[in-house]
């Protein structure tokens, strides 16, 4: 039975994409209990995902250093925890000083993977395979029903949703100088995970050239962290009508360029996986990493894997040195589903 003005926490993972992928998690939390405020605990730089799900009441910013215990501090933040009420907590980073929090607050019902041995500090624990692991979205999701050894996978995965009003969007275009109206497609050439999964700078820039000739009036937009900056100048150097606004924005205002964007050409990154959430058409380029994994929930999406006979290596630089699963898809193999996504404008609609 539900208490009065009882809550659930989830605590976030620290990548933006897992983040994404555990959007379902809450949308099956909210069927089981749809009267049940949900507040997320996630660090600052992944924050902004949250809030764009609907499912999500209130979002707090993790006050802890990264990779640090402090224990002094998660006992101070745990107490002010304690005050509001929390019925049940939903543990996703498989550390062992995430799985403090909640025990240290007192919450009853503490939901999570074994992880780091986590036995006593979460008291409903779920087991994955190694051999055959979930795929990231079903793995998150499961979390909200009783822990089932050997699930099976589904048909058709949870696909992740989120939510940007068209007035942030628009506000995020004017910051930039954007007019309403402009069509644009967005590229995300960066990757945290590291340089193996990143689509050479060539042929980035190749494809804006094509996205520019065959679209006149449509912008290249280069999304990214300040970290990306750089390869996105690379790219510029190559198709001077593209243009780099890595760095020069927040999440959340990337989050809603993308909500308005034609398309978006990526990498495995975490702004791939927030296009798919939004119902962005989308071509995903992967090589050392394995799209059935973490693939791009959407129908709209278009995955690029040569599948050569050294990948997924799952490295964060190519091991042998040729990274060839990047080199080998071309421009032009990402240019035909892309074009399919970028119908022809009649002469009226152009923005000149």
């Amino acid at each position: 039975m539900n208490q009065p003005n009882s809550r659930t926490l989830v605590i976030s993972p620290n990548w933006i994409g897992d983040a994404v992928m555990a959007q379902p998690l809450l949308r099956r939390l909210k069927e089981l209990h749809p009267e049940r405020p949900i507040d997320v605990l996630a660090p600052a730089w992944v924050a902004p995902a949250w809030e764009a799900m609907r499912e999500v009441d209130t979002v707090m910013e993790t006050p802890f250093r990264h990779g640090a215990l402090q224990l002094g501090e998660r006992r101070r933040f745990a107490k002010e925890l304690a005050k509001k009420g929390y019925v049940d907590s939903y543990v996703l980073p498989n550390t062992l000083k995430y799985a403090l929090i909640p025990w240290l607050a007192g919450i009853p019902r503490r939901v999570g993977y074994k992880g780091e041995m986590r036995y006593g500090l979460v008291n409903v624990m779920h087991h994955d395979e190694r051999v055959a692991p979930r795929p990231m979205a079903q793995f998150y999701q499961a979390l909200a029903d009783a822990p089932v050894r050997g699930l099976a996978r589904p048909a058709k995965l949870p696909y992740p949703e989120m939510q940007v009003s068209p007035e942030a969007s628009h506000a995020a275009m004017a910051k930039l100088g954007i007019a309403q109206g402009t069509r644009y497609v967005t590229f995300a050439p960066g990757a945290e995970f590291g340089p193996a999964k990143r689509w050479p700078v060539q042929h980035f820039a190749e494809l804006a050239r094509m996205v520019q000739q065959e679209h006149p009036g449509t912008e290249v937009l280069l999304l990214g962290s300040p970290k990306d900056r750089e390869v996105c100048e690379e790219i510029v150097a190559l198709a001077p009508n593209a243009r780099n606004i890595a760095g020069a924005t927040s999440l959340k205002e990337a989050i809603a360029l993308i909500a308005q964007s034609a398309a978006m050409v990526t990498n495995d990154s975490g702004l791939m996986h927030i296009a798919a959430a939004l119902g962005r058409p989308i071509v995903a380029i992967y090589g050392p990493t394995d799209p059935r994994h973490t693939p791009p929930h959407s129908d709209l999406a278009k995955v690029l894997w040569l599948h050569i006979e050294c990948s997924p290596c799952q490295q964060r630089e190519c091991p042998l040195g040729h990274h060839n699963c990047m080199r080998g898809i071309t421009a032009q193999m990402a240019w035909e589903p892309l074009q399919r996504m970028l119908p022809v404008r009649r002469a009226d609609e152009l923005i000149l």
